[in-house]
């Protein structure tokens, strides 16, 4: 039987211009899903919790996906326990996450919490997956510096991918159009603690002024520099 992979994927923001585009690290998760597709003889899955933005979801469908499914929730709907559901009806091996979104909360306690409910390991920042053998998965970690380490987990996993795995490959534009975007209705829990909420944008804080006063010019150039 072929693996079940399942890549989670989110609405992203750029930074500077605070446009809807594909997240960088979900763009990430799904490249490594396709590459297990080619190298363990996978299957591929990639699911959207949230309001059906298509055409960001497109962009990662032009990445050369036939089809993207999307768990239909409203904004103040919690998309732990639909994916959960979701995770467990679908027989899932793996599941791959970023690390953080790109926008909403972007606390990263998503992959925490989805393993928690399914009673999975969870592996964080995670860069590749070398190979399955057996039911045991071995992993590449991402640490600071470029270094890795090697570990060895068992099927069933949550692993968040980080930004040391291999990039996103482009995406096509033809291709992105022509693919199936399927919607699914999920079993929604209302969020109360973020029902009470207010968003605003963060805006940076100001320097402080370092007021010097200074007698003569060597005392001027020393404060300066």
């Amino acid at each position: 039987m072929p693996l079940n992979v399942v890549s989670l994927v989110s609405v992203g923001r750029h930074p500077q211009s605070g446009r809807q585009r594909r997240a960088e690290q979900d763009g990430r998760a799904v490249e490594l899903g396709m590459n297990l597709e080619v190298a363990q003889n996978s299957q591929l899955t990639v699911l959207h919790a949230g309001a059906s933005s298509e055409p960001v979801l497109r962009t990662y469908a032009g990445m050369g996906l036939p089809e993207l499914k999307v768990l239909e929730l409203a904004e103040q709907d919690d998309a732990v326990p639909a994916l959960g559901d979701y995770l467990q009806s679908a027989n899932a091996d793996i599941v791959l996450t970023g690390v953080r979104a790109e926008s909403g909360e972007s606390s990263g306690m998503v992959p925490y919490l989805l393993a928690e409910q399914l009673g999975w390991p969870l592996v964080p920042r995670i860069a590749d997956i070398v190979s399955i053998d057996d039911g045991v998965a071995e992993i590449l970690l991402a640490l600071p510096r470029g270094q890795r380490r090697a570990v060895s987990v068992p099927l069933p996993f949550v692993a968040s991918v980080d930004n040391a795995a291999a990039e996103a490959r482009q995406t096509a534009y033809g291709p992105g159009m022509r693919a199936r975007i399927e919607g699914n209705k999920a079993v929604t829990e209302v969020d109360e603690v973020r029902a009470g909420w207010q968003e605003s944008d963060a805006k940076p804080r100001p320097k402080r002024l370092k007021v010097v006063k200074a007698k003569t010019a060597a005392d001027r150039f020393k404060a300066a520099t």
